[in-house]
């Protein structure tokens, strides 16, 4: 299970004494332990489709945090968030190209008969289980916006 792979990555972490990936797996146990704790109250095992959640949960705020400091002018809080959102990825699936999405939307709309922007949530409802975990909704909402426009 990735949680348990996790773990031992913070072991070595911590053995290596890099200081950076030991505090990012550390946030990231505990907001899983948090989720755990939060679906189903204690003695919930979270499964790797929990984990992915939470990794991709943890990378987006990463990202949020980016964009705001960038708005803000603080470059040294952007580079750290750059570094964790970089330990986080590492996690992941592998995110769908652009071109790989836009044939996705194209098929999904055409399955699903959309014509127009009143369309989108059948289209993103039909489409959201296909790229779970590969690409971001927002990203993907995007998409489907410019397809159907």
């Amino acid at each position: 299970m990735i949680k348990q792979k996790l773990q031992e990555e913070l072991k070595q972490s911590m053995l290596s004494r890099n200081e950076l990936r030991t505090s990012v797996l550390r946030l990231l146990l505990s907001a899983i332990n948090y989720y755990e704790i939060n679906k189903a109250g204690a003695g919930y095992e979270a499964t790797d489709e929990d984990v992915l959640y939470v990794v991709q949960k943890e990378a987006k705020q990463r990202k949020d945090s980016i964009e705001q400091f960038q708005n803000a002018g603080r470059q040294d809080l952007v580079d750290k968030e750059t570094k964790e959102l970089e330990i986080l990825q590492k996690y992941l699936p592998e995110q769908l190209s652009q071109e790989v999405l836009i044939s996705l939307v194209t098929q999904t709309i055409k399955e699903v008969g959309a014509t127009s922007t009143a369309d989108i949530g059948k289209v993103m409802k039909a489409l959201m289980p296909k790229v779970k975990g590969k690409a971001d909704g927002g990203t993907v909402s995007k998409i489907v916006k410019e397809e159907l426009s």
